[in-house]
């Protein structure tokens, strides 16, 4: 709720007359950050052990199936303290995986969202800037998940910088279906653990790609990958 004496502040004219909010709107500049400042507050006990939150996306996890129903107790009593509401039709209780933050978080690590990835490989060959500007959006939401994801898309991005003749050759083709295949086998990601974290580079003139590893049992496993084009002072 917002305080009464800043009621005027946020007041609109309309045709009906003058209103004013009496609680916190989107709209204003700073609401997204206070709105985060409060569910940081509400959150903070358990925000690492059994609680995930980034603004009004809140996953409550429990290592042990048998601890979820108190998990969400403690998380409910949070949360009604400070009167903040939960939409039943959003909500999704005892799963083993699902959707959090466009990702598909399961027991054993992170997935990519099958649906960013048939977005890409349900896409036809790009005819014009616009379409190869959709391609390298969609890499970029999937880029986590490629190792060099830059290097895999490097030919469209030759195409966008050099906009005003548009020409998709073979080696974008190439690239294109390379990619697709690629995209056919995408890794877990895992969550990093105390210990040694390694982590690889690797640099072409073009660009620079980098990932996070986890050894487990002399096992390499993905914990993030990085991919930047380089600008012609960097390279």
């Amino acid at each position: 709720m917002l305080a009464p004496e800043d009621h005027k502040k946020i007041s609109f004219i309309t045709s009906a007359g003058m209103f004013c909010y009496i609680t916190m709107p989107f709209r204003l500049k700073n609401s997204g950050a206070t709105y985060e400042r409060l569910v940081d507050k509400i959150s903070c006990p358990y925000i690492g052990r059994n609680v995930e939150v980034y603004v009004d996306d809140m996953l409550v996890k429990s290592k042990e199936a048998g601890n979820h129903v108190v998990d969400l107790e403690e998380t409910f009593s949070a949360t009604s303290k400070y009167k903040l509401k939960l939409n039943l039709v959003k909500c999704t209780f005892g799963v083993r995986r699902g959707c959090f933050l466009g990702f598909m978080v399961i027991q054993r690590g992170i997935e990519a969202n099958p649906l960013k990835i048939k977005a890409i490989l349900d896409m036809k060959a790009p005819t014009n800037v616009n379409e190869v500007q959709r391609l390298t959006g969609r890499i970029a939401a999937l880029s986590r998940f490629i190792f060099k994801a830059v290097e895999k898309s490097l030919p469209s991005f030759i195409v966008l910088r050099n906009a005003k003749t548009f020409e998709w050759d073979t080696s974008c083709q190439q690239a294109f279906e390379e990619l697709k295949n690629y995209l056919a086998g995408l890794p877990l990601l895992v969550k990093p653990s105390q210990g040694d974290t390694l982590y690889y580079l690797s640099t072409t003139p073009q660009s620079i790609s980098s990932v996070l590893i986890r050894e487990d049992e002399g096992k390499q496993m993905s914990i993030y990958y990085v991919s930047k084009v380089l600008n012609g002072a960097e390279g």
